[in-house]
């Protein structure tokens, strides 16, 4: 067996362009574009290559992208006051605030002033809460862009057993609350679940995300498992690669998401969808 590729720029793609003509909807609606404001404290090399790509990203979709660069030693006080600031702004649909945050300020403050209605990173207590309840909310960009590609890859997850390796709240935790809603059987596991790898072998369904390079490894796999791998690093030899072992992964597996290509695209993609998504929820909730 040779596993297929989960074209994640491909489909990150395809999900640019429904946002394109949702932006266009909105507009001739109301008037205005979406607004994406992102935060960046500090000058952490990924985090401005990062932000730098959500606000041209936001800006090409025809929303309205703007980014705020504060410096590292920037009081906590004054990062609230932004937050508020946008918060406060009737043109500003989407807020996020770029982690990590410098040290020194308190990332649960920043995040928790966030309006929940703006909150377009789903970080909120509120729409964690809303998550875990099964209502309507604003759900994490990554977990979003996973299912996305599971739906594209033609999983059937009712009865299906799905393993979430990381306990994240920006990934693993939501990740396993969608999982859930579409009536998978769920174990969320990690670095220190007692023996992992027979933990992952019973996963029709299993999604990496706990920033260990190649840790995963082809004899993990129950065969014809479907594996979505969401880490980011470098390996030993400089290369970039994801949480799961990909060579050995490829003769076990049914589909996979390569790194990089895979979920990283679907993060931003995803991001644009739920800006307009607020946009709409705001504008509707005014007129109620």
């Amino acid at each position: 067996m040779t596993a297929k590729i989960i074209d994640g720029k491909a489909i990150a793609e395809a999900v640019r362009g429904e946002v394109r003509g949702e932006v266009q909807r909105f507009v001739a609606e109301h008037g205005r574009p979406p607004g994406l404001d992102v935060v960046l404290v500090g000058e952490d090399a990924a985090s401005v290559v990062y932000t730098r790509n959500k606000e041209k990203a936001s800006n090409e979709v025809g929303m309205r992208g703007r980014l705020h660069r504060l410096p590292a030693n920037t009081p906590e006080d004054a990062v609230l006051a932004l937050v508020r600031e946008l918060n406060a702004d009737d043109a500003v649909d989407g807020i996020l605030v770029q982690l990590p945050l410098p040290k020194g300020i308190r990332e649960p403050r920043i995040l928790d002033a966030v309006d929940p209605a703006k909150d377009v990173d789903g970080f909120h207590p509120v729409n964690a809460g809303l998550l875990a309840s099964g209502r309507p909310g604003l759900v994490p960009c990554t977990p979003t862009g996973c299912m996305r590609l599971l739906a594209e890859a033609g999983a059937s997850l009712e009865g299906a057993r799905a393993v979430v390796v990381g306990r994240s709240n920006i990934v693993g935790k939501p990740m396993a609350q969608l999982l859930l809603a579409q009536h998978a059987t769920v174990t969320l596991a990690h670095s220190r679940t007692r023996d992992l790898p027979a933990v992952c072998r019973e996963a029709d369904v299993l999604v990496v995300a706990v920033g260990r390079a190649r840790m995963v490894k082809g004899d993990w796999l129950k065969p014809g498992a479907i594996v979505l791998d969401v880490g980011m690093n470098r390996g030993d030899d400089g290369k970039l690669c994801g949480d799961v072992d990909t060579a050995s992964a490829m003769d076990v597996a049914s589909w996979i998401t390569p790194v990089p290509g895979g979920v990283g695209p679907m993060t931003i993609a995803c991001l644009l969808a739920n800006t307009v998504k607020a946009a709409y929820a705001r504008e509707a909730a005014r007129r109620a």
